[in-house]
């Protein structure tokens, strides 16, 4: 097997075997139980072993496991799958457009933005801006659109059509475009969180002027929720915390958390308007998948159990307990800083440290690993924290704790010792939900303000 994103001359025979989950955990080849701190890949929003979605998913196969979507073509799942994601999504008239995954949502959305300005008379408008640090997917779409250049090297020259700006400068936004003439651009492809980046959550007023921005010069505003759709901020989506108002929300992993690969691309009706409103058209774009009767059956009860459970209400609460646990690893002398939103945070090693030690990354996930917890290193050199919503308080503490001692063991000192992540909340207890008992009040005067979800 060729894993992606791996260095295969230390990964090759030395695969690391999940076999088994259950909420929060899963279970590897070695027999041994572990704390999934990033829910996999961003997705496993419900927990793992969910035998609902499976008995679901089971169900539909039974009927008819998928149909062709192109033409008239659909299926029941599919069809309410589309109605309940218009619904959710907030926008006007919204129309759904499914994709297998978010790769797909970000070349549809490229696609769809450039075939809406020919259609509207304004073929011109072609140039597309993203920010520095942005994650889009790795098809060639979104290897050129993203803001990381390691993911770039080796793929040839970058887009000449695409810029990217600072990511937290709402100006150098304006800026660009009016460079450009606004005449000439297309779409702005934005994060609300930017997730693979680094976990950067929006500057104070940033969300908002950017869709002032994109407003006053006519150019698309696409909120790119591949990771951060579906509760993961502490509302259904993040556009929808900060008011962004965008044209297209693109999502996938939490729409399914995993289960099946799906996507969706959610359409303002002004965006579908010319692509439904013209006879004759057809727009000569899908994929094999869109629109795939049980991923579609999965994504359905993947949303019963999200709304039933009152789970985005879940990471809401939650957001304070993740910044009191890894708020003081801020103290490490490894550390160069400490990001959380929602059910969301990094911990960020020194560039200087990763400099020093290229290696020093992989030892210090492998080291959490070693105690229990698994996650990833990111593209600034921090560690992903995306766990499920399940998620107890006492696990939090558990992955805190395993941080600040697998920081220690890769030679990461402690600057300010009375602040150990291992003293932290030493009574957690839960409730019989799993969420906050009273006491916890107290949580958020240990939260800086900035922090509070």
């Amino acid at each position: 097997m060729w894993h992606p994103f791996a260095d295969m001359s230390a990964v090759a025979g030395h695969d690391f075997v999940i076999t088994s989950g259950q909420g929060a955990h899963v279970t590897a080849a070695d027999g041994r139980t572990y704390l999934d701190a990033t829910a996999a890949l961003w997705y496993c929003n419900v927990g793992h072993g969910r035998t609902e979605i499976a008995d679901a998913a089971a169900a539909q196969m039974r009927a008819i496991a998928s149909y062709s979507a192109f033409g008239d073509y659909a299926t029941q799942p599919t069809l309410e799958l589309a109605d309940r994601l218009a619904a959710l999504s907030g926008l006007t008239d919204a129309k759904v457009f499914f994709t297998s995954g978010g790769s797909d949502a970000v070349d549809t959305a490229l696609k769809m933005v450039s075939r809406y300005w020919s259609l509207l008379g304004e073929p011109k408008r072609t140039r597309i801006i993203a920010r520095h640090r942005s994650y889009h997917g790795m098809h060639v779409a979104g290897t050129l659109l993203g803001g990381i250049p390691a993911n770039r090297d080796g793929h040839g020259e970058p887009d000449p059509k695409i810029q990217n700006v600072a990511w937290d400068d709402a100006d150098a936004l304006t800026l660009e475009i009016d460079a450009i003439g606004a005449e000439n651009v297309a779409a702005f492809f934005c994060e609300p969180v930017i997730g693979a980046g680094g976990v950067y959550p929006p500057p104070d007023g940033y969300l908002a002027r950017v869709r002032d921005i994109c407003k006053e010069r006519g150019v698309l505003l696409i909120a790119d929720e591949v990771i951060s759709g579906y509760g993961r901020t502490g509302s259904m989506f993040a556009s929808q915390r900060w008011d962004m108002q965008p044209d297209l929300i693109l999502t996938a992993k939490g729409l399914t958390s995993g289960y099946l690969p799906m996507g969706a691309v959610l359409v303002s009706g002004h965006i579908a308007e010319p692509f439904w409103n013209t006879p004759g058209l057809v727009w000569r774009h899908g994929y094999t998948y869109s629109g795939h009767a049980t991923a579609a059956a999965v994504a359905s009860v993947n949303l019963d159990i999200i709304e039933r459970e009152q789970l985005v209400e879940r990471v809401a609460d939650l957001a304070p307990v993740l910044s009191a646990v890894l708020n003081p690893l801020a103290a490490h002398s490894h550390v160069a800083d400490v990001r959380t939103i929602g059910l969301l945070g990094t911990v960020q090693l020194r560039p200087e440290i990763i400099k020093d030690d290229p290696t020093i990354g992989a030892r210090l996930v492998r080291a959490a690993r070693s105690r229990g917890v698994l996650t990833r290193l990111l593209a600034d050199g921090g560690l992903q924290v995306s766990p499920p919503f399940v998620i107890t308080r006492e696990d939090l503490h558990t992955m805190g704790r395993a941080f600040d001692e697998a920081l220690a063991e890769v030679g990461s000192t402690r600057t300010k010792p009375e602040q150990l992540t291992v003293d932290l909340l030493p009574d957690v207890t839960v409730d019989e939900s799993g969420g906050f008992a009273p006491s916890d009040s107290r949580l958020l005067a240990e939260v800086p303000p900035h922090h509070r979800a």
